[in-house]
């Protein structure tokens, strides 16, 4: 739960949210939860998501979770990353360069690995997908297994028709089905540089972009959501009443913040 107001962690388990959406402004981090329409047959929430922020050493982490059969996938990981803390954080704390993504994606892949891990896996109802979001100074990396999307907001991108970080991977899972079991386990990962100016780095499970009729199907009509940057809270607020009142049965986890970019970003040498 919220600590000193620069962590939080939630699971469906505790709290489903089934026909009653609920938002929650995180200092600059806004996170939106929605279990779905019990008319649409919906009674549980599986979704899950961890929030740790520090802004003195400029850097957020991240963590959606999007399990099915049951939740509890997705407190093990939950439970897995925060035993683990201290050594995460450490690394966050790291100065801005490679190596310091370089050694956050180790320590992710080395936590998913773990014989004490695995055999929790093993013992646990259903599977997750798994997305890990890390944004220090200008340039956000990410982890990812499954089909949670990362979405980059930024007006150049979007002029360019660029809005989506990573690609969603179906029939990929941490838990009773595991990626990690595999010979070669299977993830993407990636780090990019956010843009001069305002970005918006945008998390959500699949009940968003798979709601009846469509309404956020377009990474395009999220982004022109949001036309006012300090208005975040609000717009994910009509996000989850719109697919509300589109009886989405499918849960839907939010994470979202901006951040100001002032250094020049890279451009093409002719311009």
């Amino acid at each position: 739960m919220a600590k000193q107001g620069e962590e939080f962690s939630w699971v469906g388990s505790q709290e489903h949210f089934v026909d009653t959406p609920e938002v929650l402004q995180l200092g600059k981090i806004v996170v939106g939860r929605y279990g779905g329409n019990s008319s649409a047959g919906q009674y549980k929430n599986e979704d899950g998501c961890l929030v740790w922020f520090n802004e003195q050493q400029d850097c957020e982490l991240a963590i959606l979770l999007d399990a099915h059969k049951t939740a509890e996938s997705a407190e093990l990981i939950i439970q897995q990353i925060e035993g683990a803390e201290v050594e995460i954080k450490q690394v966050l704390s790291m100065p801005t360069n490679q190596q310091a993504f370089k050694k956050l994606e180790e320590k992710m892949i080395s936590l998913f690995q773990s014989e004490d891990f695995l055999l929790a896996c093993r013992n646990v109802k259903g599977e997750t997908a798994c997305l890990i979001v890390a944004r220090k100074d200008q340039y956000v990396w990410w982890f990812s297994v499954g089909d949670c999307v990362l979405y980059l907001f930024h007006q150049e991108l979007a002029a360019l028709g660029q809005y989506q970080l990573n690609q969603r991977q179906f029939y990929e899972w941490i838990g009773e089905v595991n990626t990690f079991e595999l010979a070669v386990p299977c993830y993407s990962s990636g780090i990019r540089e956010l843009r001069t100016g305002e970005n918006r780095l945008f998390l959500t499970t699949d009940g968003l972009i798979e709601c009846p009729n469509d309404p956020y199907a377009e990474p395009a009509s999220i982004y022109h959501s949001f036309t006012n940057p300090e208005k975040g809270e609000r717009v994910v607020t009509s996000m989850l009443e719109s697919i509300k009142n589109h009886h989405v049965r499918d849960s839907t986890t939010i994470i979202t913040w901006n951040i100001e970019v002032s250094k020049e970003a890279t451009m093409p040498s002719d311009q």
